[in-house]
């Protein structure tokens, strides 16, 4: 009996120096660790948290390439410059650790859209997302595939204006779906996959580039029937398409 009972104390004295012992290791994983995207960012990766993640290391000073969305050579030593400079390994990788490290590094950082080439990954009315940038990508390919790249931009850039105008929609999906404003989405082109072109067309519109020139509507003079749509005041043709205000 008092072998059973010797064994019984000590294997709660093991239990209870576990608990102790790995008790404060699980306080101190955070799965709420701040980071700027749930994604790991790599050489190749593109899209709108590359826009942040360059945003933010120009920020700091350590990329000074075009902010474009496209994680590249640029990026990827500006990113071992600041994992070196943070002590963490420097692999070039945006890993869960860099992540946090450069979001406390800019925590006040906030990117702005200008016709000056600065970024756009939050809007006045908003951040753009992955999911807005592919819905993007698709409007431009439904209704510009085979225009000029120009205006292919000038598509994606008109789109982009009517997010800071007050009489659309909030939100790029609002924008897009929103009933009679585009063809793409009434004749089902909406649903085809961008190519590159269309996406690149989108990542410079996001950059600030604006050939339409602040045009909130374009039509093709060719198709259009509408009596009020060429009651706008027009801006500028491009390819095939008129941009009007």
């Amino acid at each position: 009996m008092k072998l059973k009972w010797g064994l019984f104390i000590a294997s709660m004295s093991i239990l209870v120096s576990f608990i102790t012992v790995r008790a404060p290791v699980a306080e101190l994983k955070d799965p709420s660790s701040p980071a700027f995207t749930n994604r790991n960012l790599v050489r190749g990766s593109t899209g709108g948290d590359v826009y942040e993640l360059q945003g933010r290391l120009k920020h700091l000073g350590y990329y000074h390439g075009p902010i474009d969305g496209i994680f590249g050579w640029r990026t990827y030593w500006a990113v071992r410059n600041f994992q070196y400079r943070f002590g963490i390994r420097a692999d070039g990788i945006v890993g869960q650790q860099t992540k946090e490290k450069l979001y406390r590094a800019t925590r006040n950082y906030r990117a702005t859209r200008s016709h000056k080439g600065s970024i756009m990954h939050y809007s006045p009315r908003g951040r753009i997302t992955n999911n807005d940038i592919m819905l993007l990508a698709r409007a431009v390919n439904g209704e510009a595939r085979g225009e000029p790249f120009i205006g292919q931009v000038a598509v994606a850039a008109t789109i982009l204006n009517r997010l800071e105008d007050p009489r659309f929609p909030k939100t790029i999906p609002g924008i897009i779906y929103q009933p009679g404003a585009f063809t793409a989405v009434s004749d089902g082109q909406i649903w085809l996959s961008p190519n590159s072109t269309a996406y690149k067309a989108v990542l410079d519109a996001l950059n600030g580039w604006d050939p339409s020139d602040g045009a909130v509507y374009y039509f093709n003079p060719a198709t259009a029937s509408s009596k009020w749509i060429w009651s706008r005041p027009q801006i500028k043709q491009i390819g095939k398409h008129i941009f009007c205000r």
